[in-house]
């Protein structure tokens, strides 16, 4: 990834999902973009290729077994380790005029903010995008109160 706002922003890019899925160009270009962009810190954008939520946290949970783990007071801080992206997100684009989240990041879009647009995500522009970001930067975190 050679896009120069990337490296000004400090962009991390993760490609996750069902890997078994995805064409071996696809992990490649997958891999080389998260390895070029693994040390910045500042921002994430998660991409999810063949994935849904059922699948994640059932992976999860057979990680988390398969390590021998017994349920112990933090298991959802542990559950979270063993996720595809452990972290909460911030913002969940749905492109496609859908409205619904449909398997997608149910336990880490507890909290997150939901925009909803009819472009298709290959023909999301950057400038739709530099508009969805104005967006959510206007929005005030209430965590679920």
């Amino acid at each position: 990834m050679k896009d120069k706002s990337t490296k000004k922003n400090q962009l991390r890019v993760n490609i996750v999902g069902n890997t078994n899925a995805w064409r071996a160009d696809v992990k490649q270009a997958a891999k080389d973009v998260m390895n070029t962009t693994k040390q910045y810190t500042n921002r994430v954008l998660n991409i999810m290729l063949a994935y849904g939520s059922k699948f994640e946290i059932v992976e999860a949970a057979r990680s988390t077994f398969n390590k021998g783990v017994k349920i112990v007071p933090s298991v959802e801080k542990l559950f979270n380790q063993f996720l595809l992206i452990p972290e909460p997100v911030d913002l969940v684009i749905r492109t496609g005029g859908q409205r619904r989240l449909s398997n997608f990041l149910l336990w880490q879009a507890a909290y997150a903010e939901l925009y909803f647009t009819d472009t298709l995500w290959p023909d999301l522009s950057r400038k739709e995008f530099e508009k969805i970001l104005r967006w959510y930067t206007g929005q005030k975190k209430k965590f679920g109160l």
